[in-house]
C-alpha cells in the first residue's frame, strides 16, 4: 500500500483547490463549507454508516456507565484506573458492569477525575497515607 500526501488550498468561501506546479489551482473536489440542516441530514441517511437509531435498536442498546467511559478515556486498564485514583478494584468493576452504581460522593470524584486526572494523582500522591 502507498501513500499519497495531497495539499490542497482552502478559499475563504469553504471550496478546496489543488495548486499546480505551475503555480495556478484548480477546483477540488469536494467543500468544507457548512451544510444547511437539510444537506446534513440527507448527507446522513446516505452514508450507511450513520442510519438513524430505530426503537428497535434503542431498545437494544445498553448505556456504558461513566467510570467505564472516563478510564477508556484515560487509557487505562480496570487495575491501573484502581490503583491510581484508590478506588476498589471490586467496586469499580460492579460500577463498569453495573451491578451498582456509584453513590453521590463516588460521582463527585469521578466528576473531578474527568476535570483533571493529573492533579487527581498528585493530590493523592502528597497525601500521607492512613490505616483504615
Amino acid at each position: 500500500m502507498s501513500k499519497i500526501n495531497t495539499i490542497v488550498r482552502m478559499h475563504r468561501d469553504g471550496t478546496l483547490h489543488l495548486p499546480m506546479p505551475d503555480g495556478t489551482e484548480v477546483p477540488a473536489p469536494g467543500s468544507l463549507a457548512p451544510l444547511t440542516a437539510a444537506e446534513g441530514t440527507a448527507a446522513a441517511l446516505a452514508d450507511p454508516d450513520t442510519q438513524p437509531v430505530t426503537e428497535e435498536n434503542l431498545r437494544r442498546m445498553k448505556p456504558v456507565p461513566r467510570a467505564k467511559t472516563l478510564r477508556r478515556a484515560l487509557g487505562l486498564t480496570q487495575e491501573e484506573f484502581a490503583s491510581r485514583f484508590q478506588i476498589p478494584i471490586g467496586t469499580l468493576r460492579d460500577w463498569e458492569q453495573g451491578r451498582t452504581e456509584p453513590d453521590q460522593p463516588a460521582r463527585a470524584y469521578l466528576r473531578v477525575i474527568a476535570v483533571d486526572a493529573q492533579a487527581v494523582q498528585c493530590a493523592l500522591a502528597a497525601a500521607p497515607v492512613r490505616p483504615h
